[in-house]
């Protein structure tokens, strides 16, 4: 797919920064945003690596893509809404080595899920977080100054990296209503997905271990489980 897909909610002005982002999950956000005319830099420990993504992303949406790829500093540095999609055991390290680039005001958005591994690699629990949950502890690193959002726990990798749209709900979990409100406006831009404010940031421990349970679905079903809330009024989907 090339064209510029259509979206809901009002498109935020400025650029997103996606932290870790050549992985599965930082990639097809990455894609997905493109599409929906957003600016995206891709963030990754090597630079290099950052705009081979971005020149990836780039060939699939096209002329009209607004795709750069930076070191993950650089990228914190460009940016004021930064979305971050690392492995749990490497949330810390990275927020730690960021904050002095982190600016006041920024929204960080955070999609890790402390996941444990059982003897065969595969995820099959949560680890306990002294903070509750990884947004919690994510909030504890940034500066004061910096609001934290936890949100797209549980869309597939493999989904987001493709043209069909996601039959998936996206949570939102947030002390800053309007850091969740623009959270919401995002998800609300990658076609099948529905944001719903899912309250404090405190409750993002239930949505990540929500995770965990549905990598396991995956694997014995083979498919690409989300989660759908029903019986909900319209405006809760706004």
């Amino acid at each position: 797919m090339t064209t510029t897909e259509n979206s809901a909610g009002a498109a935020p002005s400025r650029p997103i920064a996606i932290l870790g982002g050549t992985g599965p999950a930082g990639m097809g956000l990455a894609l997905r945003w493109a599409r929906a005319g957003e600016s995206i830099i891709i963030g990754s420990r090597n630079a290099e690596r950052a705009r081979q993504a971005a020149a990836a992303i780039q060939q699939s949406v096209g002329n009209q893509a607004n795709v750069s790829g930076m070191e993950n500093s650089e990228a914190c540095a460009a940016a004021d809404i930064l979305m971050l999609t690392v492995p749990f055991e490497g949330q810390a390290a990275l927020l730690r080595q960021l904050k002095p680039a982190m600016t006041e005001g920024s929204i960080l958005i955070d999609a890790t899920v402390p996941l444990a591994a059982s003897v065969g690699g595969r995820a099959s629990r949560t680890l306990g977080v002294w903070q509750g949950s990884a947004a919690q502890q994510a909030d504890d690193l940034v500066p004061t100054e910096v609001s934290v959002v936890a949100a797209f726990h549980n869309l597939s990798a493999d989904l987001l990296n493709g043209d069909g749209p996601l039959d998936c709900d996206v949570i939102v979990c947030s002390d800053d209503p309007d850091a969740a409100q623009l959270t919401r406006e995002l998800a609300a831009k990658i076609p099948g997905v529905r944001a719903i404010d899912g309250g404090r940031l405190e409750n993002s421990r239930i949505v990540e271990q929500i995770t965990a349970l549905l990598i396991g679905l995956n694997i014995r079903h083979k498919g690409h489980a989300g989660i759908r809330i029903t019986g909900l009024p319209p405006a809760a989907y706004r």
